[in-house]
């Protein structure tokens, strides 16, 4: 039986029942990786000798009656940008190539105490700062659709594995639409929570005002598991929301009916693709039936949300990434003549292309004289498209919108234009932008046969009528885990 294939849930049900075993389902896991990532390189390390030791106490707990819930036994793969004590975490970075935190981050601290078992660490956009993971410092990630094309990013290794099943459930961050759109381009689910409701600690950091943790998962029921497992408040997390956390399993069968669901003119431009068009229509229809009233709204700042994405997230990184400097841990160059030097030369070996631009945009959007021109005025924008939504929920209960303008795109097709390429989250960034909850589900297939997410994003705190929204529109397309051919 083909069991790396099933859910978290179905996984659960058999273990219960005592007809698969966390050691068998893991070593299929961790044999479909040996067999596929060669090709696919979604890992960057892969801890097997770990993995089944975790599975042989998850089977030991199942044979005394003493489970820890649904995740345990169930290898679950984790973002390279998570600290995981004794594991080597780069976060797709050759300045961190061999470091070894000496700690986990909570939402790790959380999956092992239910359980969990770690596969390995999954790549990225290096620093998390990409949409194609074409920037990893240890190469890209392959759709496992085409493999000619890319996964998405900047969690594509994690989008990719569950794909590919190379892991049943994954954890990633999105600071932009790093967890939707990849699960847009590779056919799974992916969410972005309401910033502050999963903690940051022990998640290395691109812009703290933005990234947030979320689950990529093979169906709407793993994703709202996945994130009820890591949610909830932490004290050592000065952004953490101090709210008790739903229980989102039981707000999936609410249904639609009577449910607002907003259509954003914007979002709708004349260039949209045809084919993505015609997915995010056929969804509205697929809601409509099931007796959900679409409403027209507007959100009039959209137009501007990549440009002041592209000032604050750079600014914040700049900051973020001074501590990486050969001094205290990670790459340190043996070239410096000198403290100065040292910096430079390693910083200069240590980082790709792609995060020196954003570091030198954001320092210079900090400098005198550019603060107030760039910074301050980009600050005041987010607060205008904050509010747009603020009006449209006023309107409406949900907001459907496409997740990416595209299908996946063809490794190499954006990399020579940086623009062309952050305009692949122009869908996605006003949510981070506005710190809402957003929802990546298969809408269904392009001719081609490559996967077109569509979007859902609720109001602060609103998961739960995403997740309702997202399980009654599964439940209607039928995906029922198409799989790529591998």
């Amino acid at each position: 039986m083909e069991l790396f294939r099933l859910t978290i849930h179905e996984l659960n049900e058999l273990y219960r029942e005592k007809k698969a075993s966390p050691v068998e389902v893991t070593r299929q896991v961790l044999s479909r990786v040996e067999k596929l990532d060669p090709e696919i390189h979604a890992y960057l390390t892969v801890t097997a000798d770990s993995a089944l030791k975790e599975a042989r106490d998850a089977e030991e707990r199942f044979s005394r009656g003493e489970s820890r819930g649904l995740l345990d036994g169930i290898p679950v793969g984790l973002k390279d940008i998570f600290l995981t004590r004794g594991v080597k975490t780069t976060c797709g970075s050759r300045i961190l190539e061999n470091f070894v935190p000496p700690f986990d981050a909570t939402v790790v601290e959380k999956l092992r105490s239910q359980g969990a078992v770690f596969p390995g660490k999954l790549n990225m956009d290096e620093f998390a700062m990409g949409s194609s993971n074409e920037n990893s410092g240890f190469g890209p990630t392959r759709n496992p659709w085409d493999r000619e094309r890319v996964p998405g990013g900047s969690s594509g290794g994690s989008a990719a594995a569950v794909a590919a099943d190379e892991c049943v459930a994954a954890l990633g961050t999105d600071t932009g639409g790093s967890i939707r759109q990849p699960a847009s381009l590779c056919g799974v689910v992916g969410v972005k929570p309401t910033y502050g409701r999963v903690s940051r600690y022990g998640v290395i950091a691109f812009a703290s005002s933005l990234d947030q943790v979320g689950p990529l998962a093979k169906d709407v029921e793993d994703a709202a598991i996945m994130l009820q497992a890591v949610a909830g408040h932490d004290p050592r997390d000065s952004t953490s929301i101090p709210q008790p956390v739903p229980d989102y399993r039981k707000s999936l069968r609410a249904g639609v009916k009577g449910i607002r669901v907003g259509l954003a003119r914007e979002y709708f431009p004349p260039g949209l693709d045809l084919e993505v068009n015609g997915v995010v229509q056929d969804s509205v229809r697929l809601l409509e039936k099931l007796g959900a009233r679409p409403v027209s709204i507007s959100l009039p700042h959209t137009d501007y949300a990549v440009a002041c994405y592209y000032i604050i997230a750079p600014a914040e990184a700049s900051s973020n990434l001074a501590r990486y400097d050969g001094v205290k841990y990670g790459l340190r160059s043996s070239q410096g003549k000198g403290l100065i030097d040292t910096y430079f030369q390693t910083r200069t070996a240590g980082f790709g292309h792609e995060v020196k631009r954003r570091i030198m945009i954001g320092t210079y959007t900090l400098s005198s004289g550019y603060y107030d021109a760039y910074y301050r005025k980009a600050q005041a924008v987010r607060t205008l498209i904050r509010r747009d939504f603020e009006n449209a929920f006023k309107e409406c209960d949900l907001i459907l919108t496409p997740t990416s303008p595209t299908p996946a795109f063809k490794l190499g097709e954006k990399t020579t234009d940086p623009l062309q390429m952050y305009l692949s989250d122009i869908f996605t960034i006003p949510v981070n932008l506005a710190g809402l909850p957003g929802l990546s589900l298969p809408g269904g297939v392009s001719r081609t046969g490559l996967p077109i997410g569509v979007h859902l994003i609720g109001p602060p705190l609103g998961e739960e009528k995403i997740f309702s929204a997202a399980y009654a529109l599964e439940s209607e397309i039928k995906w029922e885990r198409r799989i790529p051919e591998l």
